[in-house]
């Protein structure tokens, strides 16, 4: 019989420790994969919780991998384009205003949502790239991230363009 004065705990399904070790297992070796990758292109940092950092042309960026369920890892890629930019920045030679000209051209990308978020500074401009990277060589993934990193530098420079 259970003390009702003491909370139940909680018990873990069989064979959760072993879960854990194998997600860690396969989300640090989808990072070495992405590390090896990047590296044919970037100089890249590992920090402390295991993500990678890099910077081109002005964009620092950061890959993370997350197992999403058993057999599927997911390589996550972040570019921060630019950041406090005004409502009006860059070249605007249709009028619109920095929103519209994000939309714009988000919907002209194939690889990555672009996200934009208003502070009281301006705007804040990121490109993100989630896939499943498992089974991929080194320089097809290498080639894919960077074609997302490329889009990101060049939609930067688009920006700070005046």
């Amino acid at each position: 019989m259970t003390n009702p004065r003491k909370p139940a705990r909680s018990r873990r399904p069989a064979g959760h420790k072993a879960q854990l070790s194998n997600e860690a297992t396969n989300t640090a070796a989808l990072l070495t994969l992405a590390k090896r990758a990047l590296e044919q292109f970037l100089d890249v940092q590992v920090d402390d919780d295991g993500a990678l950092t890099f910077q081109h042309a002005g964009v620092p960026g950061a890959v993370s991998a997350v197992q999403l369920a058993e057999g599927l890892v997911v390589l996550s890629l972040t570019c921060v384009v630019a950041w406090d930019l005004p409502p009006d920045a860059g070249p605007d030679a249709q009028g619109g205003d920095l929103a519209a000209r994000l939309a714009l051209r988000a919907g002209e990308g194939l690889f990555g949502t672009l996200g934009a978020v208003r502070t009281e500074r301006g705007y804040d401009v990121t490109l993100r790239y989630a896939f499943p990277a498992a089974g991929l060589d080194p320089a097809p993934l290498g080639t894919l991230l960077m074609l997302v990193i490329s889009t990101a530098s060049q939609l930067r420079s688009e920006l700070l363009a005046s």
